[in-house]
């Protein structure tokens, strides 16, 4: 049996309390084994103020968490403590919303979890208590360690859409946009369809920036000059 899925804490003062306890309500719809790295007490606050039957059952290891979700949803400590005002963020609990994500990738790194899924975090929040990153996908590739390259990837069941860049001011889009940058993200976006999604020929279709692709340079030139150039390379 894999083991369990690692479900960060996110902003507390948002919806990820609810997502989780919704989740471990759905379980018998195929939703597969996972634990919540958050405050116990929280979850269990929260669960009876929205009269949902989920009882709360802490854990020490990850790998308690496959014998006891079916009575009860696992919920792994975050070990800092958080106040909570529904709607309204508050950074003091910056420390534990990061806590949350470091331990659910330690438990990835050192096999105690299957992969790391994440609630909404808000961001602003976490900017004003210091936090460098411009969001949840940079902060995992600076976790993953190696100079990885982060790559965003929104799914439906009909189609995978990668944005080539990530966290960026619109205004700064044309500047920073360059052709290895698409190349890469190419590339990355057509192993993980072979490799996650078993696509065994990935079809990849690349948008352009401007309105109408440009119109031939006529509303912009970046399809001409960085964009068309990357879809040549990706072909060879």
């Amino acid at each position: 049996m894999l083991p369990p899925l690692a479900l960060t804490m996110g902003e507390p003062a948002g919806i990820g309390g609810e997502i989780a306890l919704k989740a471990w309500i759905a379980r018998d719809g195929g939703v597969p084994p996972f634990y919540v790295i958050d405050d116990p007490e929280r979850m269990a606050a929260l669960a009876a103020d929205l009269g949902w039957p989920v009882p709360i059952r802490p854990i020490d290891e990850p790998g308690e968490a496959g014998e006891i979700f079916a009575a009860a949803l696992p919920v792994a400590p975050v070990g800092v403590s958080v106040r909570v005002r529904p709607g309204q963020p508050d950074p003091a609990n910056a420390p534990a919303v990061i806590s949350a994500i470091d331990a659910a990738v330690d438990a990835v790194r050192r096999g105690r979890a299957a992969a790391v899924v994440t609630n909404p975090i808000n961001k602003d929040s976490l900017y004003r208590a210091g936090f460098p990153h411009p969001g949840h996908t940079e902060y995992l590739a600076e976790l993953a360690g190696g100079g990885c390259t982060p790559i965003m990837m929104l799914v439906c069941p009909q189609l995978r859409v990668v944005p080539v860049t990530i966290h960026l001011p619109l205004r700064r889009v044309a500047d920073t946009l360059g052709a290895p940058m698409i190349i890469t993200a190419g590339r990355i976006a057509d192993a993980a369809l072979r490799r996650d999604f078993g696509i065994a020929a990935p079809v990849l279709a690349v948008a352009g920036l401007n309105p109408h692709a440009g119109e031939a340079g006529g509303l912009g030139d970046e399809e001409i000059e960085v964009i068309a150039p990357a879809i040549t390379a990706l072909r060879a």
